[in-house]
């Protein structure tokens, strides 16, 4: 790659990670006020109608304080700061394998490793384990987040590398997870 190149994909990232900061920014400035909890039905329901179409809202069954939220039914995670404000959320691609609904802790991380289906992945961030399957959170080192494939007991739960820098710097040992339906 030439000087000229590698400028110019260095200029890339700074530019899509300032626009990724500015949205993050923006999208908790427009968050719920934690000092107003949410009001459910029951049980059962996670949300209201209204705050399922704002992405920002947490889950009022995921519990207080700092934690990562992973809703296998949106297939979605919050970080959530002390506060109970989310700092991000997004979109992640599940393995073929779900954690129970229920609050663990980070119990291990990698930098680099190698993926159950053979993809390189980086920032992984590990919680749990189903039937021997190890479930976590991580990032393919080529950013793709395909469809596992069902045949395959596969327990990662893929996010995009900025998602990926971002859970890595969250979510260390320790660190709760809540996952809810």
């Amino acid at each position: 790659m030439s000087r000229s190149s590698s400028g110019f994909v260095a200029g890339l990232t700074a530019a899509a990670l300032a626009a990724v900061g500015f949205l993050a920014y923006q999208a908790s400035a427009n968050a719920p006020d934690p000092a107003k909890p949410e009001k459910s039905a029951g049980a059962t329901a996670s949300r209201s109608p209204k705050d399922r179409a704002d992405p920002m809202a947490v889950p009022a069954e995921s519990g207080a304080g700092e934690r990562v939220v992973y809703s296998v039914g949106e297939d979605r995670v919050w970080l959530v700061e002390a506060s109970g404000k989310p700092r991000i959320t997004f979109k992640v691609t599940p393995g073929s394998v779900d954690p129970a609904p229920g609050t663990y802790a980070v119990t291990s991380r990698s930098g680099t490793v190698t993926g159950t289906d053979g993809v390189p992945i980086e920032h992984v961030v590990r919680f749990t384990t189903v039937d021997g399957i190890t479930i976590g959170f991580s990032a393919a080192v080529d950013g793709s987040t395909p469809k596992p494939d069902p045949a395959k007991k596969t327990g990662g739960i893929r996010e995009s590398r900025a998602h990926g820098n971002a859970m890595w710097e969250f979510a260390t040992i320790s660190k709760k997870v809540v996952v809810v339906p």
